[in-house]
């Protein structure tokens, strides 16, 4: 997910249940000002999509859920609930610059020396469901790109990896075949 699409998920955006999540807005908040924000619809139809999650995330959503209702019932005089999944201690949702700045942090604490954004996430799940086989199309929609050409444009460079990989796999296939 865009780091706005994550942001602005609501509770009643997850269907725990079903191993589901709809994406179907985004928060903007040029300003970082946790009281200035506005949710928008996404940029694209192709970006308001559903998103299969699997058993692990849901789990921790559980436990995510259980601890902010006791932060909700701690901070109850000031808590303003519009349903937020990342929801700050007074209930407005989360900022962009907080997580920016946490990333930051966590990679100096782990000596990593690289510039990763929140978006370097949504690369390398991309990357990895590239890796894994899963087709162009399935990835263009869990993405939210309304065109398989931008899916393809970004990506090309680890499909064609996967093309030269798929080259090799079938020579040897072949060639164990033959002898």
């Amino acid at each position: 997910m865009r780091i706005g699409e994550l942001l602005a998920l609501k509770w009643a955006d997850v269907d725990l249940e079903q191993s589901k999540l709809r994406v179907t807005k985004t928060l903007y908040n040029p300003n970082n000002n946790y009281r200035e924000y506005q949710l928008l619809t996404p940029n694209t139809t192709g970006s308001v999509r559903t998103i299969k999650i699997d058993e692990m995330l849901v789990s921790m959503l559980r436990k995510h859920r259980i601890v902010q209702r006791e932060s909700k019932m701690k901070n109850r005089q000031i808590y303003n609930d519009k349903g937020f999944i990342f929801a700050r201690s007074d209930g407005h949702p989360q900022l962009r610059k907080v997580i920016e700045v946490r990333i930051k942090r966590l990679l100096k604490k782990a000596e990593i020396n690289k510039n990763i954004t929140p978006h370097s996430f949504r690369h390398t799940h991309t990357s990895l469901l590239i890796e894994a086989g899963v087709g162009i199309k399935e990835i263009q929609q869990r993405l939210g790109y309304s065109d398989i050409n931008t899916t393809m444009n970004i990506y090309a460079h680890m499909t064609a990896n996967m093309e030269e990989k798929a080259s090799h796999q079938f020579s040897k296939l072949m060639k164990d075949l033959l002898l």
